[in-house]
């Protein structure tokens, strides 16, 4: 299995920026898909950028131009750099890992991003 903790959420003001990470443990050899995925309380859990081991990336149309999905291998960390942040930006950030069968699902337990007005 694969372990994944978040880090790096925070506060920070319209226009401004932060870097989320996603550090991974365990059989992390498996992982093909490394994501990001965003929720608000009562809405559901919304994909913001995936990473494949190949290097292929796509992006919610929300994010596109102002987020980067990036991974280092060698440090077993996936990142996602947010620019030109929104209040509409606001949400629990989640990192996600999956094989090329889908059937290993990872989980992180969230970071929260607050972006003021």
């Amino acid at each position: 299995q694969v372990q994944l903790v978040e880090s790096g959420g925070g506060l920070v003001q319209a226009g401004g920026s932060l870097r989320l990470s996603c550090a991974a443990s365990g059989s992390i050899h498996n992982i093909y898909t490394m994501d990001w995925y965003r929720q608000v309380p009562g809405k559901q859990r919304d994909l913001v950028a995936r990473l494949t081991s190949g290097g292929s990336t796509n992006y919610a149309d929300s994010v596109k131009g102002r987020f980067t999905i990036s991974r280092d291998s060698a440090k077993n960390t996936g990142y996602l750099q947010m620019s030109a942040l929104k209040p509409e930006d606001t949400a629990v950030y989640y990192c996600h890992a999956s094989d090329y069968s889908g059937a290993m699902n990872a989980w992180g337990k969230g970071t929260q991003v607050t972006v003021s007005s």
